[in-house]
Order: structure tokens, then sequence, then C-alpha cells
């Protein structure tokens, strides 16, 4: 028979595992101690290591990796570095910077490879909300953040739920508020999405199937800001080592971060300039965070990082690139929706860059201390 003592210490452990609790600490001291308040000035400097070996070749191949490419208040990309039995060049896509590493690969090379290392410094951020001096970045660029891309339109259905979101909003940042909160109240993480997902904004609004992973939140979140007239971008990057908040789904394990790919997203808002988004986060906290799905924002444990990341994210992260519609150079392929994956192809088609295992490259990072 189960008493009521019983049930009562049941159900007080499953809420406790809801929200987060940490195994041998007192369930009111573990939501007293949960936090995540990112702040820029510390810098850490990584060396990021791509390899890649094509274990069946099958005629000629080529490879392309990305290459941190940002420079910003946030990231500094400094240098990169390789080794290969083929010839590698770097190159960039000509249009919106993102830069790689180009390797062709003969099809009499038997055991076909390249590494690729990468350094870069990195800061988490933080807005300060009460200082409006940022410096305005150029009409041009503002601009071409506001346009239309193959799977991020701004008309149609976008531009329809981008009103009805920010309707009542009077300045950009009331509107960015509004359609970061509809973004977290609206979709949800989808674990079974492949990868960090596809990014099509119209299917998903036009189905009404609004779960995925961040390549798709986020994306519907630039959509939407750059259809009511707010400048707005991703940002294709990887998680490198683990939190320093203690949330594990926030976290990289440097010792291999195959599947660590993450996309975030920045808006540009009148005196504050390019500011740090992340509503995806959001979600994947809500869904994975702990052993239930939380469907709340006022939850402890979901309540600080909806907070932090409207306005901020942490340095534990590396950027590659803000593009969007990159043909890869000398590829036969698709044009890419967007590009923080390694690339292949030979004879047979271009690989599954969504299996590593199969493709077989692997991701690390080390952190350089001074």
């Amino acid at each position: 028979m189960t008493t009521p003592r019983r049930t009562f210490l049941k159900k007080t452990a499953a809420a406790a595992a809801a929200l987060g609790a940490v195994p041998g600490m007192p369930f009111a001291q573990t939501l007293a101690n949960r936090s995540f308040t990112p702040q820029s000035g510390a810098w850490r400097t990584f060396d990021v290591t791509t390899r890649v070996d094509i274990i069946k070749p099958q005629g000629a191949t080529q490879v392309w990796l990305p290459i941190p490419s940002v420079n910003s208040d946030y990231q500094r990309s400094l240098d990169n570095s390789f080794s290969t039995n083929g010839t590698g060049q770097m190159k960039s896509d000509g249009k919106d910077g993102a830069k790689m590493l180009y390797v062709e690969f003969a099809g009499s090379q038997a055991t076909p490879y390249v590494e690729l290392t990468s350094r870069v410094q990195t800061q988490s951020r933080a807005v300060d909300w009460s200082q409006k001096n940022a410096a305005p970045d150029d009409a041009d660029t503002l601009k071409y953040f506001t346009r239309a891309t193959t799977l991020i339109p701004t008309d149609g259905i976008v531009r329809k739920t981008a009103l009805a979101a920010t309707q009542g909003a009077k300045s950009d940042v009331e509107k960015t508020q509004k359609i970061y909160d509809w973004i977290v109240a609206n979709t949800y993480r989808e674990p079974k999405v492949r990868g960090c997902g596809v990014g099509d904004i119209k299917t998903m609004l036009e189905t009404g199937d609004l779960g995925g992973k961040c390549a798709d939140l986020n994306a519907l979140f630039v959509g939407l800001c750059r259809s009511v007239g707010v400048p707005a971008r991703d940002v294709y990057g990887i998680r490198l080592v683990p939190s320093a908040f203690g949330y594990k789904e926030l976290s990289g394990n440097p010792a291999s971060l195959k599947g660590a790919q993450h996309c975030r997203s920045e808006a540009y808002l009148k005196g504050y300039g390019w500011v740090a988004m992340d509503p995806a986060d959001v979600a994947k906290v809500m869904r994975l965070e702990t052993a239930d799905w939380i469907k709340t924002t006022i939850n402890p444990v979901v309540s600080p990082v909806n907070k932090a990341l409207f306005g901020g994210w942490e340095g534990n992260w590396m950027a590659y690139n803000t593009a969007h519609d990159i043909a890869l150079p000398k590829s036969k392929g698709e044009v890419l929706g967007f590009f923080m994956y390694p690339m292949a192809e030979n004879a047979a088609g271009r690989f599954d860059p969504y299996a590593p295992d199969d493709f077989k490259y692997q991701i690390t990072a080390k952190e350089i201390k001074a």
C-alpha cells in the first residue's frame, strides 16, 4: 500500500526533478542557486580543431570547412592553420564574408584527410539597457539585414504573423521584445529534427508546425523582425565548453563537439547597436534541461535564461558567420541555406553533414590559458 507520506515524497521528488534540483542539495537551496547571468569583460582563447577523414573515397573528393570569420565586440577571429594530403586553400563566399577552407583530393588518394585549427577569442554579452549611446551602423548594412532570403521571406504569412505579434509596439525594442516573447510562447524544441534544422520559416508558419531546432526557431525570429523593419541576422556557430552556470543543454563537450553546432541571432536596436538574442535556447532549456518538459517561463530553471537571452549570451560559443544562400566554390551541389557544418562531395554526390560518424569528422576545442 502506498502511504500518504510516500506519495508526498514521490511527488516532491518529481517536482524537484522538473525544476532542475541537484541530487543531495536541499530543494529550496537548488532553486535559489539557479542563475544565468553572462556578463562581458573576460576574454577566453580557444583552439578549435576540425578533422575530416574520407573513409571510402569514390573518385575525386572536395571538402569545405567553415572558418570563424566574425570579428566583433564578442569575438576575435585570429589564426587558422591546416594540414592535409590534398590541395587546400582559404576561400570566401564573396558576399557575406563567410570564410572556409577548401580542399581537393585526387581520385588516386587512398586515405584523404584534412585537419583545420582555428584560434578565436570569445566573451559573453549582456546589453546595458540604461545606456543608449552605441554608434549607428551604416545604412547599407542595416538595409542588407532586412532583406529576404530563400528560407527567410519577409512578406506574406511572415509579415502577417509579425504584425499580429507586434501589435501595439511603438519602438524597435518593443517590437523585438514582442517577437522574442512570441517565439518563446508559440514555438518549441523538437528533438527529432536532424541537425540544427532547416530554417524554412514560411513552411513552418503555413503548416502550423512550429517545432524545430535553433536554425528553425532563431530564423523565424530573424524573419519576423526583418518583416517589420528591424534589422536582424542569424549567427551560425558551435558551442565549445560547458556553461559556467551549470546548464547542461547550453554546454559543449570540448573533447567531442559533434552535434554542438548552434545558431544564435542578433537584432539591431537604435542606440544599442547589434544586440544578442537566442529564443531558441530558451525553448531548448524548457524541453530538455530537466526530465519533464517545462511549459512556462516563470519556472526557476527557465526564467533566468529567458531574461538573459534577450540581450545577452554566454561566451562558451564560437561564431562562424552570418551568411545565407551560400554557393560553395566549385561545388556541383545545391546552394546552402546556411553554413556551419563541414561539407564534402565526391563522385557519388554530397555527403550528409548531419552524420559525422558516416562522414567521419570530429571537432574539438582546447582552451588556451594565459
